[in-house]
């Protein structure tokens, strides 16, 4: 058996110390409760791992998530205890991060928290939107009810991750391609003819001075570009992160962006529609709902206009009214949609048909971006390296019409 370390409280409030001798951390909590000492499980740790550091890498991803709810719906809903289905879903779980997010959550329970406390303990893998849904289930007592809903909900919002991440790989693949062939041809193939120009002693063709000084610039500075890229990525996404107005203005351009900002609103109002539409099947009030939405939009520009209409709704306005007044996020066909839903007591059902539709949206608009970029990259590409290999060739005949004469 292993010796923890461990705190818990005493009557009066005063904090307690000691050791103790145990099978596992539940039997030191279970032994101190009948001590009559209230434990403090995050200060409850196994001796001689106090100070070692954790290193896990990578985190929760989305599918290990679904694979939780549904498995623990279908324990619950068999009649097994809370933290025996939390046993055995540790025991069967490969992800050693989540393993021990899970070990952590059922000890929680185990001193004496609720589920959804416990769960909020790690935002980083059970967001608002999860906590909040489980706290509504524990207290309805239809937990296996929501957690089924939200392995749902999991499920069609990583579906839709994965039809976006598709549609980016082509693009980024040629792109990349493309980079890495103009480098090759500016710095190791040019300075060749550079060379070669230079030996003839004729005055080169302006197109042809342009790219041998470029050619020059790039392979004497490349270290230098490297770093100024890499500086420029950091500082852009250092200022979303950290800046609400910078993430605001880099948000609104994205929007505004040619194709891609269609496809972003599209995916945007998916979220929203589905996201609603599961808290308030969940029995979350729609106040709560729409806070919790607006956080899970990815957006800033639509966070703000849903934390707006929030404002309007806790007023004494139905949902549709401050959504028609930004048409331009939430177009007419959403709004008529989600009237209805309010007037016949149907919200939920009409906020997933909605959330449905703008789905298949976004497979149309996925492959618009498609069709549009494919045509567009070969051209940019085959233009550039056309204009290269017509100024490396422009000298020699400028050479050849000098010597016919």
């Amino acid at each position: 058996m292993a010796v923890y370390v461990w705190e818990g409280r005493i009557r009066g409030g005063k904090t307690q110390k000691g050791e103790m001798e145990a099978p596992s951390k539940s039997a030191v909590i279970t032994r101190l409760r009948q001590m009559q000492i209230q434990p403090i499980p995050e200060k409850i740790k196994e001796k001689g791992k106090l100070f070692r550091f954790n290193l896990q890498f990578g985190g929760v991803p989305n599918k290990d998530l679904v694979v939780f709810s549904r498995q623990l719906s279908t324990m619950i809903d068999a009649g097994l205890p809370l933290v025996k289905s939390l046993d055995t879903l540790i025991v069967q779980q490969n992800n050693v991060k989540f393993k021990n997010i899970i070990t952590n959550v059922k000890e929680t329970v185990e001193g004496g928290s609720t589920f959804a406390d416990a769960l909020a303990k790690h935002p980083g893998v059970f967001n608002d939107l999860f906590v909040n849904l489980v706290r509504a289930g524990e207290t309805g007592g239809v937990l296996d009810t929501i957690l089924h809903r939200l392995s749902a909900y999991l499920e069609k919002m990583e579906n839709l991750k994965r039809r976006i991440r598709g549609a980016m790989v082509y693009p980024a693949v040629v792109i990349s391609v493309a980079i890495i062939v103009l480098s090759i041809i500016l710095i190791f193939v040019v300075p060749v003819f550079a060379e070669l120009f230079k030996d003839l002693g004729t005055t080169l063709p302006a197109l042809t001075q342009f790219i041998v000084n470029l050619s020059r610039f790039f392979k004497n500075n490349i270290v230098y570009i490297l770093i100024a890229v890499a500086l420029l990525t950091f500082t852009i996404a250092a200022t979303y992160r950290r800046s609400k107005r910078g993430r605001k203005l880099i948000d609104a351009f994205l929007l505004k962006v040619w194709i891609v900002g269609d496809l972003i609103l599209k995916t945007i109002l998916a979220r929203f529609c589905r996201t609603l539409a599961t808290l308030t099947a969940g029995g979350i009030p729609i106040l709560d709902g729409l806070e919790i939405t607006a956080k899970a939009s990815g957006n800033k520009v639509t966070e703000e206009a849903i934390l707006q209409v929030r404002k309007d709704v806790a007023e004494g306005k139905t949902l549709a009214e401050p959504l028609s007044e930004k048409p331009k996020i939430f177009p007419p066909m959403t709004v008529q949609m989600i009237a209805v839903g309010e007037q016949t007591g149907a919200l939920d059902d009409m906020l997933n048909k909605v959330a449905d539709f703008y789905e298949e949206e976004v497979d149309v608009a996925v492959a618009a971006l498609m069709s549009a970029l494919e045509p567009a990259m070969i051209a940019i590409l085959g233009g550039t390296v056309g204009v290269i290999v017509i100024a490396m060739y422009l000298p020699m005949f400028k050479l050849v019409s000098t010597l016919a004469q």
